[in-house]
């Protein structure tokens, strides 16, 4: 007598299958009801308000699920289980053992003015626990309201990084079958049941049952769910279940929205991932905007984000934690302080970013700690930067290396200092001793450490042994655009037969070997409502966004300045655009040009980068060879296309493979004037044949397609590739294959 005790219940669904009966009723009943839907979305819409604010609750949880036996027996899961006696204690969606790893929690307050578009959200507090985290203060950005966002009103809705059609958006009729099932009263709402279900299977469309109230013909709850046919790897389940609530002026607002995404086995020897998104929105404001600078910075940081009791969230929560969920988090926590956990934690990272943390310090890239080349041969490495725990505003990094046939030692060393975080200010200073090949002696192609390490392998074209000086300042100017400055110095010393007529003005007959340029740069990039995360000392951005991204710059070449060589400038400007074309795939498109004004070697010009590798890269040409094709002006660009299932999924038996289309075109026309090549000393072959020719497009554009399959196998990619323009010389590649790798769901 007065003992009580709780019992949590997990129910398995039994589903029962009637016999089928048909009705002929003439038109779909449920059509009118749709058609209504259209014709008040814009009124029922939250894009409808001026703006709107509230607080939000979100809660993530992410678990390790159907682990199979011999994902069991793995000796790091004995140690775990081991060590976790209540491992069989906390069960997942189908009753069977979990094992969790990331539990969050987050308070904010988020802010949105629709017309133009702009939001904000002010991370009041976050409470995280996961494996392989060391710093929250990238983690405690991402889980908030800001990247749980789901609109039915739209056409489509993106979830992980796929367009879904919206069972009310403008296509509905083409892409959904609809049941009218039932009329009934939902929290004092009186509304009609309509369940869903996609035409074709394998498109990205939802099944589920949706209830339009009657009053306005606005959504009122959803329960939408992905089926196991759609066109999407290792997705076993896929859930979005949302309820609305209708403002003072109408318009209706999320008030909970919860997403499932249940991951399936790659192997018999791994295991399922689950995870579990909930966000609870209160304390609504309606048609309050802020002044446009309040929304300059999208998700922001309280400073003690990070400071808080079991007393604030208890206090705060919009629901109280289940038994379940508290064990979960306790779990997390105890995990997380196993040293073979941490260990695996730490090689995971380490494979993904290219370096391994040891304490205050980062090991890496490891790209770069072993290659080979014809220039230095057999070459070692190794680097090292101080991270996050070293100083929140101080970055140090040094990189060292050595080639057996050269023996000679390159190197370099840096330091960043981050004198703001909002808006994001940072200054930096780089020295470097190194061997390039004139491709990337002004390439900005060193932060793509896998592709830079594989064009170092085997022959460098036209080396130079390079020393550089670099001061950089970033900064965020306004919401949407985005200041760098660059002043640099360069001396070029080439290991190859290279001369060029230094005065041919004044000594025709005077010739130089050796390049230095001082320069200093300044762009401007324009990037409307991109997301930008801070992820400890870097800051980087989350897409491409809705609109362009357009970078203006500009070069000015300085002679004298530190003995400098050169004047000239530099006048460029860049653009590239992605398209979300819901059951069409999604396609990017980028534009490039540049124009150089001045008299000089074509080792400061552009020289466009091929793709002698066997791996496809986006950065260069695929069929171009490195040192082919040098520009003082020049226009590029390219399209690439991802179908997804627009077409495979409609052929019989291949739609099984889920195999998926890819596409692309890459164009660029250019020239060099007359000036810069005389400027070049001929250097000629024994035989009295030019050694080395400057290759211009003149007026004939280099143009490639290619085409091919992804989702091979789930990860791979073939593409092939056919060379159009430039084809009589000897060399020139006219048709390749390119192999990739690209994992995605």
């Amino acid at each position: 007598i007065g003992v009580s005790q709780a019992f949590e219940i997990q129910l398995v669904e039994d589903v029962m299958e009637l016999p089928e009966m048909i009705v002929y009723a003439g038109e779909n009943p449920a059509f009118q009801i749709l058609r209504n839907v259209n014709d008040y979305s814009k009124k029922n819409d939250k894009r409808s308000l001026e703006a709107y604010e509230y607080e939000s609750y979100t809660k993530i949880e992410i678990d390790i699920d159907n682990m199979s036996d011999k994902f069991r027996d793995r000796k790091l899961v004995k140690k775990i289980t081991s060590v976790m006696d209540s491992i069989q204690m906390i069960a997942g969606e189908n009753g069977k053992p979990i094992l969790p790893v990331f539990f969050s929690e987050a308070i904010s307050n988020y802010f949105v003015k629709n017309s133009p578009f702009m939001r904000h959200e002010y991370m009041l507090k976050t409470k995280v626990t996961g494996l392989g985290l060391t710093d929250g203060t990238l983690t405690s950005q991402v889980v908030g309201s800001t990247f749980q966002e789901y609109n039915f009103y739209r056409n489509y809705l993106t979830i992980l990084e796929k367009e879904f059609a919206s069972p009310i958006g403008g296509g509905w009729k083409g892409i959904y079958h609809y049941d009218l099932v039932d009329s009934l009263y939902v929290d004092e709402e009186f509304c009609y049941r309509i369940d869903f279900f996609p035409k074709r299977k394998h498109d990205l469309a939802f099944t589920g049952t949706m209830w339009i109230t009657r009053e306005d013909w606005a959504l009122k709850q959803i329960d939408a769910s992905v089926p196991k046919s759609a066109n999407l790897n290792f997705v076993e389940k896929l859930r979005v279940q949302q309820e609305l609530e209708r403002t003072e002026v109408g318009a209706w607002l999320p008030s909970k929205t919860r997403v499932l995404v249940d991951i399936a086995q790659i192997s018999d020897e791994s295991a399922g991932l689950l995870a579990k998104f909930y966000t609870s929105n209160a304390k609504y404001v309606i048609n309050e905007p802020k002044e446009d600078s309040f929304y300059r910075i999208p998700v922001e940081m309280d400073a003690e984000v990070r400071m808080s009791d079991e007393m604030y969230w208890g206090d705060r929560r919009h629901e109280a934690l289940s038994q379940a969920e508290i064990n979960v988090f306790n779990m997390v926590d105890t995990l997380k302080k196993i040293p073979v956990v941490k260990a695996y934690s730490d090689i995971a990272k380490m494979a993904y970013s290219g370096y391994y943390k040891v304490g205050k310090i980062d090991l890496g890239p490891y790209p770069l700690f072993m290659s080979y080349n014809d220039v230095e041969g057999m070459r070692f490495g190794f680097g090292a930067e101080t991270n996050y725990d070293f100083s929140k505003h101080i970055i140090l990094r040094a990189y060292g290396g050595y080639g057996l046939r050269d023996q000679e030692w390159k190197y370099s060393v840096g330091t960043d200092f981050i004198l703001s975080r909002k808006p994001w200010t940072k200054i930096g200073f780089t020295y470097q001793h190194e061997i390039d090949p004139v491709y990337f002696l002004f390439e900005p192609i060193v932060g793509q450490v896998a592709f830079y390490a594989f064009t170092r392998l085997g022959t460098l074209r036209q080396p130079f042994m390079h020393d550089k000086y670099e001061f950089r300042l970033t900064n965020q100017l306004v919401r949407d655009v985005n200041l760098r400055l660059e002043a640099r110095h360069d001396f070029f010393d080439p290991l190859f037969d290279f001369e060029y007529y230094d005065r041919p003005a004044e000594d025709p007959t005077s010739t130089k070997s050796t390049l230095r340029t001082s320069q200093v740069k300044i762009e401007l990039e324009w990037a409307k409502d991109r997301k930008y995360l801070i992820n400890d000392n870097y800051r980087m951005h989350a897409g491409l966004g809705r609109f362009p991204v357009i970078t203006a710059r500009y070069t000015l070449g300085l002679k004298g300045v530190f003995d400098s060589d050169f004047n000239y400038h530099k006048v460029g400007l860049t653009m590239v655009k992605e398209f979300k074309m819901g059951q069409l795939g999604s396609g990017t498109l980028g534009l490039d040009g540049e124009y150089i004004f001045g008299t000089i070697p074509y080792p400061l010009l552009v020289n466009h980068l091929g793709n002698e590798t066997p791996f496809y890269t986006s950065r260069a040409f695929t069929l171009m060879n490195n040192f082919e094709f040098i520009s003082d002006h020049y226009v590029s660009g390219y399209y690439r296309h991802h179908f997804n299932g627009a077409i495979l999924n409609r052929v019989p038996l291949i739609k099984y493979l889920k195999l998926r289309l890819i596409g692309e075109i890459k164009g660029l026309w250019g020239g060099i004037s007359q000036e810069n090549v005389d400027l070049i000393v001929p250097n000629y072959n024994t035989d009295g044949t030019l050694a080395a020719e400057l290759k211009s497009l003149n007026e004939e554009p280099y143009v490639e397609v290619g085409y091919g399959f992804e989702n091979i196998l789930k990860v791979g990619q073939v593409l092939f590739f056919h060379r159009l323009t430039h084809t009589d010389d000897p060399n020139a590649r006219k048709f390749g294959v390119k192999l990739g790798f690209n994992f995605t769901l």
